[in-house]
């Protein structure tokens, strides 16, 4: 029974397993495959949540709004009090939050993360859910979050400010939204928290804001508003008051300033910038009510006085102070005052002037001990305070801060500190000046305890009853203050951040204003800006050391009777009120155009203008959500000015890849969608651009749809050797290639049944689409795609492929780059001191006279000259090579031919001389193709093996000399970029004759020279050399191995990847009006597979002399030429409208390298002079270079100089090294490369240096007592051993080994040093017993080395001398280019411009 009723227990439990799994399979299987979108959201609204991330894993169907619930319950905001923008850009653009669109429709990702930021709506910061709503859960916002860190706040993306000023262990109570403080920030511009502090006391001054409300601008007057400061400062009361932003800009108030954005880039002392805006109101507030407001508020007196201590008598004057400056610590001591009122005694405390410093008494006529001090007379209502922080070290000649504790209190007795009088006077006479009073602010540096008097000033007059009327000064009333501004600083001296701590008057409460943050603080907060730090800190430990303190303190005088309230807006003036009233519908306004922007589509806009050449226009097409098509189309077409050029009905949009230049579909019958729709909502950024395309009235538009491929087909010409440009024409990737060519016919013209289609995949990548019934996609068809299309009855058809003309024609074209050549100026006299022998089957003596006679005639003709003649002279000569191409056969027409070789070796000899007829090779090639038919042509090009080419496949390349009869050169992919590996120098002057005059005169004579890497006639297309030479292909180029590269040739110095492309063709160019003014120039077409060395050969009709005798520059950005000597490698590097400057001069053999040479000056101010430029060749001793240096120094430089009485060393930039010794050989003892550059140096003596175990060391003695170094002296050593050094330092100064201290120099040779700093900044005496450990490191020539006396006193220096000797050092040590290490960081100074901009004066600052 149990077992039955346990079976049925197990059935029924199955049937209902399986009832609810049919039930909801449905539903588990729908969820299962739809998609979710992941968003991650950033709450940006505070600087606690900034850093954290919500997380949200939706169905791909949710709607947005949704979304926007979802969020406000995770975040615990009221949903509709934020906005949601994308996070992924800067330019954010918020969501609607009412759309009811799905995620997927809006622009989300399925399966991909989704980042949003949290932001304010129109400003003001999210609502926090109450707890009874039961909006926020677990991870909201609770009584417990308002424990926050608010202190100096971190400012994302803030420039300027010391990011060390959020120490870890200053933290503060709490943050609140600004709904609950109620105050607005203020927006840093850059380094602007300087002038928000500020700002920000003077708003939370009642006294200031209420009177600055009772000034009124007057519209009548002639001033601009917009440089008006009392204006603009009212202006920015008003909107701290009653805006409803979080913070708010200052830009308007310092435009008033005169300053421009770069002002924003500079921070300044909070304390200058309140003297200069007083200055600056006062300036503006003359002749109203508010012109004495500054002195009413800020002004105090006090009297400086001298007493005789002797009679009593004393004089005075009294001066005003805007603000009380009190030293941190005193000059010379440790020990810093602890309290404000430590320092306040410190201020009035009298110094007694004896000693040297007697005073000289009227009254005793003469000199007499004294007692001079301050007295405060007159405390303003509001007490400015001033901690004077930033000092300077004059030990180490460094800007400090004193980060040294200092308490304040939050009520301050004055009274102990006005008028007191000294007791311990013999005599309580008082004299009174003359009545001169400053009328003027007191500036910090005035407040010192080291006053200066003016002349005339101290007039002391004896008023025996003048106790009665100073005490009249004395206070009736209660001298308190309440502390309740607090200006903070938190960095070092080098920079740092401001902020302040304000007490509101209305209800006592604390804030931090911190620029754009506002928050509340407690009175533990306020005590934590007293500054301090743990252990005993001297001057030079708190030169860089960044702490938070305080710096300015202000208080206000209690006094009930003029303590005022902050006036209400139900309060204010009439001016005030329509003020705000304006600010108010300025910022609805702001609000308006704001939401305009978040439903404004921009995106991309492209057209092909039919008027304007034809060519791609871009623009931004900004365009509302809620526009049609239609009205967009409109708007584009005004955008693009068509207006009059095609009618609108000509005229649509459709969607375009600009990237692939692919047009992805057109929109026709939704010509009445709105654009949101249309481009997927409003987005920062889309993934598609559109353009703007036209028709002709006759034509009518074709349909692009989805899933279309554009192809680009361009039509080649075998014939005519031409590529047309694209037609494009749209497919299916699922078409054949059979049906591919119907569509290509119909667009082109063509027939379809001899037609070859080439792609080109990528770059020169091509591939012949042959297999009829294979689809574009299994062919490797994209987006967009380029083939090039031809078809013709010719028997190219029948060929391979890639050994056909066609493939030749396009790889050309592929190949094919443009360049910009600049020859050089050819005088007569330059080239007939130029030698060049003649070549093998020369075509005898007469040719060579005539040449010779008509030299510098020919050598003044134009480029188009040599074209010209070049031209008519070789059109026979084609003929014949024709003739015996067809006599001998196409297939042997790359064969050495005797009669060929013959003709072209006659012909060219004349181009090769350099003092001959100038002719071109090139030109030649192209005349020949020109008289030549065109099957003739291209039967010799098919007759040729693939790889290679001969003249006549390069004038059958070359065509016609107008370019648009040519392929399109713009058509073509561009290559990718190779490093250019050439090495290279800047030019300089053409080498001497004793290295130019040679060249390649004994290489010559033996018989024709072969060409770079023993390239034949195949690789060359008007090749002058014979076959049987080329061995000796080091007399062309450096070789391989001089390279410092991998060769790319074998052994017999053919191209491993025989790359024989040798397309050239040359044609004369003529710069823009006013750029290189009588410069000649080609625009060269040349394969850039041709070696340098077939180039150079290819330029030489056209520059007059043989490739050895001219270099090749490449000129990059801002004109700087690089010499390309690697004739092995190729112009790959090279891309189109390159610019190439060719120069004369003889050109590296292989094994030389060119040198330049530098005088190395030890005891100059510049020490490094350049000299000459001259050639090294491996194997060549140092004996020998410096024998060849000898001639051209004595020439060039007119130094006579004898062998031995010069040396030759390492140059590392400007660092003298090795003494290169005269048995050296380059290459095996010294290490050389292209373009190096060495030191000369003149002896005074015969050589010293005989070993490479010796060790030549600059040294310098240091004279303490006269605060001056010596010249360089060189020491040579035997060894490494310091004990050497020392002596032979003894030996060359006469100081005993006992008191000899030397230091290693530091830094770049001469190792310059101030004389202020050598003393104690040198490692001096290091504990070592060799040169070569540390700290020292000496173990090569060259070393600077400075050494002392240590019985020798160093000089006691004045103030005055200090600061002169400072000045010379630094006009010194800034003349030679080192650094100044004590010089101060250079500030701009702080202006205020009164006329709304910097005088025009350049000499004011």
């Amino acid at each position: 029974m149990f077992v039955w009723l346990q079976g049925l227990f197990w059935s029924c439990r199955q049937s209902i397993f399986e009832e609810m799994k049919q039930r909801y399979s449905k539903q588990i299987e729908s969820a299962a495959e739809e998609p979710r979108v992941l968003c991650i959201v950033q709450d940006t609204t505070n600087a606690k949540t900034v850093t954290e991330r919500l997380t949200l894993n939706l169905p791909a169907s949710t709607p947005l709004s949704k979304l926007f619930e979802d969020v406000a319950h995770k975040a615990g905001y009221v949903n509709g009090t934020f906005d949601l923008a994308w996070g992924n850009t800067p330019d954010m653009a918020p969501l609607d939050q009412s759309s009811e669109m799905s995620l997927v429709d809006t622009g989300f990702e399925a399966g991909k993360k989704n980042f949003l930021q949290l932001i304010d709506k129109d400003g003001e910061q999210p609502q926090i859910a109450s707890d009874e709503s039961g909006t926020a859960d677990s991870s909201g916002l609770d009584d417990s979050s308002q424990e926050r860190f608010i202190g100096p706040l971190p400012r994302d993306g803030t420039v300027g400010c010391s990011s060390d000023y959020s120490s870890p262990s200053y933290s503060y109570s709490s943050i609140l939204n600004k709904s609950d403080t109620g105050y607005v920030g203020l927006v840093n511009q850059a380094m602007t928290c300087y002038l928000n502090s500020l700002l920000q006391t003077l708003f939370m001054t009642p006294e200031f804001r209420n009177a600055l409300y009772n000034w009124e601008f007057e519209s009548e007057s002639e001033e601009d508003p917009v440089t008006s400061i009392p204006y603009q400062l009212q202006r920015l009361f008003v909107l701290l008051q009653t805006s409803k932003k979080r913070a708010i800009e200052t830009t308007d108030v310092t435009r008033s300033f005169g300053w421009d954005s770069s002002e924003a880039w500079q921070q300044h002392d909070v304390q200058e910038l309140c003297r200069v805006m007083f200055d600056a109101l006062e300036q503006k507030w003359k002749q109203t009510e508010q012109a004495d407001l500054i002195n009413q508020l800020y002004q105090g007196k006090l009297k400086d006085y001298v007493r005789c201590l002797e009679c009593g008598y004393e004089s005075w004057r009294i001066d005003t102070y805007l603000d009380i400056p009190l030293v941190i610590r005193p000059f010379g001591s440790s020990q810093a005052f602890g309290s404000v009122e430590e320092a306040l005694q410190a201020f009035i405390q009298p110094e007694t002037l004896d000693g040297p410093n007697q005073y000289f008494c009227e009254r005793c006529k003469k000199k007499c001990d004294a007692r001079k001090g301050l007295r405060f007379l007159h405390f303003p209502y509001l007490l400015t305070l001033q901690l004077k922080r930033f000092d300077f070290d004059y030990t180490t000649m460094h800007r400090i801060k004193l980060n040294d504790r200092m308490t304040f209190p939050e009520e301050l007795d004055m009274s102990p500190f006005i008028d007191v009088e000294d007791e311990k006077s013999p005599q309580t006479e008082s004299c009174t000046d003359s009545g001169a009073e400053n009328e003027g602010s007191c500036h910090s540096d005035q407040m010192s305890n080291d006053f200066s008097t003016d002349d005339g000033v101290d007039e002391g007059i004896c008023l025996d009853s003048a106790s009665s009327t100073e005490r009249v000064l004395k206070p009736k009333s209660s001298l308190t203050f309440e502390l309740f501004s607090v200006m903070v600083h938190s960095g070092s001296a080098a920079g740092g951040h401001y902020y302040a701590c304000i007490k509101s008057f209305s209800d006592g409460q604390w804030y931090s204003f911190n620029d754009q943050h506002v928050s509340k603080i407690t009175q533990d907060d306020i005590r934590k800006t007293y500054g301090g730090s743990s252990g005993s800190r001297g001057y030079y430990s708190s030169a860089f050391a960044s702490s938070t303190n305080a710096y300015m303190l202000i208080y206000r005088l209690k006094d009930p009777t003029r303590n005022a309230k902050y006036l209400d807006v139900e309060d204010f003036p009439e001016h005030i009120k329509r003020l705000v009233q304006k600010e108010k519908e300025s910022e609805e306004q702001e609000k308006r155009q704001r939401e305009i922007e978040r439903n404004t589509c921009k995106i991309k806009l492209f057209c092909m203008h039919p008027v304007k050449n034809m060519m791609m226009m871009e623009n931004k097409l900004e365009v509302h959500k809620d526009k049609t098509l239609r009205e967009a189309t409109e708007i584009a077409f005004k955008l693009m000015d068509l207006e009059g050029v095609v009618p609108l009905d000509c005229c649509r949009l459709v969607k375009y890849d600009e990237f692939h230049e692919y047009l992805e579909r057109s929109y026709e019958g939704e010509e009445d969608m709105p654009m949101g729709l249309l481009l997927g909502g409003v987005k920062s950024s889309y993934m598609f651009d559109l353009l703007l395309e036209t028709r002709r009235p006759d034509q009518v538009f074709q349909p692009y749809k989805p899933g279309e491929v554009m192809v680009k087909v361009h039509v080649v010409d075998l014939k005519n050797e031409t590529i047309a440009p694209p037609v494009s024409v749209r497919a299916y990737l699922n078409q054949t290639v059979t049906e591919f060519k119907q569509l290509i016919a119909q667009a082109t013209g063509l027939s379809a049944e001899p037609m070859r289609v080439v792609l080109e995949r990528c770059y020169n990548d091509l591939r012949l689409l042959y297999v009829p019934n294979k689809t574009l996609k299994a062919e490797g068809f994209f987006r967009s795609n380029k083939v090039f299309v031809e078809s013709s009855d010719s028997v190219d058809h029948q060929v391979t492929f890639t050994d056909s003309f066609l493939w030749k024609l396009l790889d050309r074209h592929g190949n094919t780059i443009r360049l910009f050549v600049s020859l050089p100026e050819q005088s007569p006299g330059s080239l007939a001191n130029r030698t060049s022998c003649p070549k093998a089957g020369a075509t005898g003596g007469g040719d060579s006279e005539d040449s010779l006679e008509g030299g510098a005639k020919g050598s003044r003709k134009s480029v188009e000259a040599i074209l010209e003649e070049s031209t008519e002279k070789l059109k026979n000569l084609s003929l014949q090579q024709q003739q015996q191409q067809q006599q001998q056969g196409l297939a042997t027409c790359t064969s050495t031919s005797g009669s060929q070789k013959s003709s072209d070796h006659s012909d060219f000899e004349r181009i090769d001389s350099p003092v001959l007829e100038p002719d071109s090779a090139a030109s030649t090639s192209q005349s020949a193709a020109a008289a030549a038919p065109p099957s003739t042509q291209q039967q010799q090009q098919e007759g040729r093996p693939r790889g290679s080419s001969s003249s006549a496949a390069t004038a059958a390349a070359a065509g016609p000399s107008d370019p648009e009869s040519q392929f399109p050169l713009e058509e073509r992919s561009d290559s990718d970029m190779n490093n250019d590996r050439s090495t290279s120098s800047v030019d300089s002057d053409i080498l001497s004759s004793s290295h130019s005059s040679d060249t390649l005169c004994n290489a010559d004579s033996s018989g024709p020279l072969p060409l770079a890497n023993g390239l034949d006639s195949h690789s060359i297309t008007s090749s002058r050399r014979s076959k049987a030479h080329e061995g000796k292909k080091e007399t062309w180029d450096t070789a391989e191995e001089d390279s410092g590269t991998d060769s790319e040739y074998d052994e017999n110095g053919k191209s491993k990847a025989e790359a024989q492309y040798l397309y050239f063709r040359a044609e004369p160019y003529t710069q823009e009006e006013g750029v290189g003014d009588g410069q000649k120039c080609l625009l060269v077409h040349v394969d850039k597979r041709i070696t340098l060395a077939a180039f150079k050969q290819n330029l030489e009709p056209f520059v007059g002399v043989t490739s050895t005798q001219f270099k090749v520059f490449r000129v990059y950005a801002n004109n700087q030429e690089f010499e390309s000597v690697r004739l092995n490698e190729t112009l790959s590097s090279f891309s189109d409208d390159n610019k190439i400057t060719i120069r004369l001069g003889r050109a590296l053999k292989k094994g030389e390298y060119r040198v330049k040479v530098y005088q190395l000056l030890v005891n100059e101010p510049e020490p490094c002079k350049f000299l000459v430029d001259t050639v090294f060749a491996k194997g060549m001793t140092v004996r020998q270079s410096k024998e060849e240096l000898q001639p051209l120094l004595k020439e060039q430089c007119k130094l006579d100089l004898s062998i031995d009485r010069f040396r030759l060393r390492k140059k590392t930039w400007k660092n003298p090294g090795t003494v290169f010794l005269d048995y050296h050989v380059y290459e095996e003892d010294i290490n050389i490369s292209s373009n190096w550059e060495v030191f000369l140096e003149v002896l005074g003596e015969p050589e010293r240096m005989k070993s490479m175990s010796q060790l030549a060391v600059l040294t310098r003695r240091w004279r303490p007592s006269q605060m001056k170094l010596e010249p360089f002296q060189e020491v040579v050593l035997e060894s490494s051993g310091v004990e050497e050094l020392k002596e032979k330092l003894s030996e060359l100064s006469g100081i005993s080994l006992e008191n000899l201290e030397f230091a290693k120099g530091r830094g770049t040779f001469p190792c310059d040093i101030s004389v202020l700093e050598i003393h104690q900044d040198l490692d001096w005496n290091p504990k070592v017993s060799t040169l070569n450990v540390w700290p020292l490191y000496i173990c090569d020539d060259g070393a600077v080395v400075f050494y002392r006396d240590s019985a020798e006193e160093l000089m006691e220096l004045s103030e005055e001398e200090r600061s002169e000797l400072m000045k010379k050092e630094s006009s010194r040590l800034l003349k030679t280019g080192h650094r100044v290490s004590y010089s101060p960081r250079k500030e701009k100074a702080l202006k205020i411009y009164l006329d709304g901009g910097p005088a025009k004066d350049p000499g004011q600052d």
